[in-house]
């Protein structure tokens, strides 16, 4: 069934587990990870990136999208990631999405609060769901998200979140959602990350009670760290270079051991059955242990 993320999110934090979230840029990935959702009987926010665009088209993806999730026996939110283009936006509310990210974490503060209090508004009279960023998150040079900036441990804590802020912030706004900047980053980490977790808990702690506190960069990250997010109170996870990558090591081995002798479909079934069960391990973290 087609939600939005409010009442999913609610549920999942207060019951102490997070709902993933999965882009979904082609048929075999939107296959897999609702099917991995509903085997386990979990729900699941499906999404589609701002730079994914160029790989398919909004238009092409995103009524698929909804279809799959109306259809599914388990609540699906279809979420836009990482739309800054209020052009975009718009593009995504049109195909029907239930829940859109408006990332303006690239403007300053005031901003930032200023475009997202105005959007909300007009976005919350459709039901519609609406996520911003606070805090800028760092980006590694192999970024699905179309980043190139190099990181380490000290220099990333410059991005970090501010609880007060985040507090101010999700207050003015009425936003659903907050993605925070806690020690995570887009694309395949360089070295092992290292999540400020005392931190998630100031921010949930700061934030009003219906502001949903959320993890970028979610892939990459150990099982036990991802966990204590959760628990701190993260209810909403993303997820997808590290299954994506994978999943691509994976039909290399795939047509090693058979010579390149496959069919194109055959590859892909492949890639879906490889994806649905990456997907089941990974949604099964994110119920940390409930």
């Amino acid at each position: 069934m087609l939600v939005n993320m409010k009442e999913i999110l609610k549920e999942a934090e207060e019951k102490g587990y997070a709902i993933g979230c999965i882009n979904t840029p082609n048929m075999e990935t939107l296959r897999a990870v609702v099917d991995a959702a509903e085997e386990l009987n979990v729900p699941i926010i499906i999404d589609h990136a701002q730079v994914h665009d160029p790989l398919i088209p909004i238009e092409s993806i995103g009524p698929k999208m909804v279809e799959y999730a109306k259809q599914a026996k388990v609540p699906v939110c279809v979420h836009l990631d990482h739309g800054s283009d209020y052009s975009f936006v718009m593009r995504a509310i049109r195909c029907g999405f239930s829940s859109i990210m408006y990332d303006l974490s690239a403007l300053p503060f005031e901003e930032n609060m200023a475009k997202l209090k105005e959007f909300t508004k007009i976005a919350h009279d459709l039901n519609i769901t609406v996520e911003a960023e606070l805090g800028i998150m760092t980006s590694t040079e192999e970024d699905s998200h179309g980043g190139s900036m190099g990181w380490t441990h000290e220099s990333i804590k410059k991005t970090f979140t501010d609880p007060a802020q985040a507090a101010e912030f999700a207050r003015e706004t009425g936003v659903d959602a907050l993605a925070v900047c806690f020690g995570t980053a887009h694309g395949i980490y360089a070295e092992p990350p290292l999540l400020d977790i005392e931190r998630v808990k100031a921010i949930r702690a700061a934030m009003p009670k219906e502001t949903r506190v959320v993890m970028h960069g979610g892939s990459g990250v150990d099982e036990e760290q991802v966990r204590a997010a959760i628990t701190a109170g993260c209810s909403k996870v993303n997820y997808y270079s590290y299954m994506a990558t994978a999943a691509s090591r994976h039909i290399r081995e795939y047509l090693n051991e058979r010579d390149g002798k496959a069919f194109w479909h055959e590859v892909e079934e492949e890639s879906y059955r490889f994806m649905k069960e990456y997907a089941k391990g990974v949604l099964t973290v994110f119920k940390n242990g409930k």
